[in-house]
């Protein structure tokens, strides 16, 4: 969390706290809180389309689960591509 830089000099160093880790932790929640929501809104639009023995929402709800379960792949995916291809520059 601390960066230290050195002058050429070397005499002055100046130290600073940079905030970047905590942005990212917060950012990692709102995401996190964002697929919760989306699976809970999924969860419960399946178990109301159980509950009305509505075939067509039972059915749409289990299109948005795999949609939602999908996209959560392709997210990983793309981010260990992202990852591999900072570490290789």
């Amino acid at each position: 969390m601390w960066k230290i830089f050195a002058p050429a000099s070397k005499r002055l160093r100046i130290a600073f706290i940079t905030f970047k880790p905590a942005l990212m932790t917060v950012r990692s929640f709102f995401n996190k809180a964002i697929i919760l929501g989306f699976m809970g809104l999924v969860g419960f639009s399946l178990a109301k389309g159980i509950y009305t023995e509505s075939f067509l929402g039972i059915v749409l709800a289990l299109v948005a689960l795999g949609a939602g379960i999908y996209f959560l792949y392709v997210l990983a995916k793309v981010k260990t591509e992202y990852e591999a291809e900072e570490t290789a520059q």
